[in-house]
């Protein structure tokens, strides 16, 4: 694999770098942070949240430009959800999908009806929806390597918004 091909993140060194000017300046020393995963949580489950939101939004603008010859009812909203880091909803003919960071390891993802109350998204193996939000939860792996998983299994994140967009739209569908 070449290097120059490959798109690293070097925050991490960045950040490292700060924080020494900062260690020098202030004079406390704390070299245990890089041991505590809580840190990297916050910022995994932010990154992971925030890149949900982008495909969204790609994936219903591009919908919503497919549609444009139809009355505005049938266009989907993006809504950024106040006094949180990144939650979002979307919103169609009475039905929201909600992404939600409930804590820095685990992330929300489910349905909110007027009518209906609250149901997840049907699952391959399933023939209807159950009443319950889905989680995906940080798994913190070795090395604080950490990973987004839904039922035990490694979650991609482009089939994820696939799998909830399809459901919302076929769901808020008239």
């Amino acid at each position: 694999m070449n290097i120059e091909q490959e798109k690293i993140d070097t925050t991490w060194v960045e950040n490292l770098a700060l924080d020494e000017i900062n260690m020098e300046e202030s004079g406390i020393v704390n070299i245990n942070e890089h041991l505590n995963p809580l840190h990297f949580l916050e910022e995994s489950s932010i990154a992971f949240v925030e890149e949900l939101r982008d495909l969204f939004e790609l994936y219903v603008t591009k919908f919503n430009q497919c549609r444009s010859d139809s009355s505005k009812q049938h266009q989907i909203k993006f809504f950024k959800i106040s006094n949180t880091v990144n939650d979002f909803m979307l919103f169609r003919n009475s039905l929201k999908l909600v992404v939600a960071r409930r804590s820095n390891d685990v992330i929300t993802i489910g349905f909110l009806s007027n009518s209906g109350g609250l149901f997840a998204a049907r699952l391959n193996h399933e023939e209807t929806s159950s009443h319950k939000l889905h989680e995906i939860r940080a798994n913190v792996g070795t090395f604080n390597n950490i990973e987004w998983r839904f039922n035990g299994e490694k979650v991609d994140s482009h089939a994820l918004v696939k799998h909830y967009l399809s459901e919302f739209i076929r769901h808020s569908a008239r």
